[in-house]
């Protein structure tokens, strides 16, 4: 099992998110308790273009400080939505013959559910914790709406397994035993 921290940088990590400090909250604890119980924490960074604060050497593209990643830990970088596509994050997880991902972080229905959909595709046990995923409102429907819409209904029981967040912290403290 291994936790995938997905594109928690400044830019887009702010108050404007679903449910915003239990958010920040729940992925510190996550990334606390993997780290504690010798689960791998790995992330990934989206590079979107010049144009965009979400570009390598912008202040905007590093990960938000509460997230800092550890000097060992791995830092993929990609260019579209999926952390799969050209990243080498699958061969580097069947390298290490990882077969469970806990994923975390933004957006719910850009980056997260690619993301998710992917893994599925690549043959990975996607695991969804409650509250270490989040967006901000669209056109079609606010945030709250679609947080709910991809964890209570897309992706649980189809690509991933969506459980409590003291599930996860159990799975983690189980990786340890």
């Amino acid at each position: 099992m291994v936790l995938l921290v997905v594109d928690t940088q400044k830019a887009i990590v702010n108050n404007r998110l679903y449910q915003f400090e239990l958010f920040v909250s729940s992925v510190k604890k996550l990334i606390d308790t993997a780290r504690k119980n010798h689960v791998e924490v790995i992330y990934v960074r989206h590079d979107d273009g010049s144009d965009s604060e979400l570009t390598r050497g912008k202040d905007g593209y590093e990960i938000y400080a509460d997230f800092t990643p550890a000097d060992n830990e791995a830092i993929f970088d990609k260019y579209v939505n999926s952390a799969f596509i050209n990243t080498g994050l699958s061969e580097y997880l069947k390298r290490k013959n990882e077969k469970s991902i806990v994923i975390i972080g933004l957006q719910t229905e850009y980056c997260i559910d690619a993301t998710i959909k992917s893994g599925f595709e690549h043959g990975f046990e996607m695991i969804v914790p409650e509250n270490t995923n989040s967006t901000f409102d669209n056109r079609f429907m606010d945030s709250e709406m679609t947080y709910k819409y991809y964890n209570e209904f897309i992706w649980n029981g189809r690509y991933a397994k969506c459980i409590s967040f003291d599930e996860a912290i159990g799975l983690m403290m189980d990786e340890k035993s």
